[in-house]
């Protein structure tokens, strides 16, 4: 197993443990509301909201220029035009 997977495993077994730790009853204000729950129920809760915004914030995006070289894979071979002796006196 690798050290990631080892890590994500632990943090679960720990984080169930609190979990089941904190089952009392507690009044939750959210805005102008009062809830009466369970602890564990607002914190589970928590930690869903947070997962979820760890998971879209810190996913990898793709830049502009992977999306230029996966065109350009995508194209045949016959299609790619080379610079004309014009072009290259132009350019250098």
């Amino acid at each position: 197993m690798s050290a990631k997977t080892i890590s994500i495993i632990i943090l679960t077994v720990l984080l169930t443990a609190f979990l089941m730790g904190n089952t009392d009853s507690v009044t939750f204000h959210f805005l102008w509301m009062v809830f009466d729950m369970s602890m564990l129920l607002a914190i589970g809760i928590c930690v869903i909201i947070g997962f979820i915004i760890g998971f879209v914030v810190g996913r990898p995006r793709k830049t502009v220029s992977s999306y230029d070289d996966e065109i350009e894979r995508n194209q045949p071979v016959s299609n790619k035009k080379e610079l004309s002796d014009e072009d290259r006196d132009y350019i250098s």
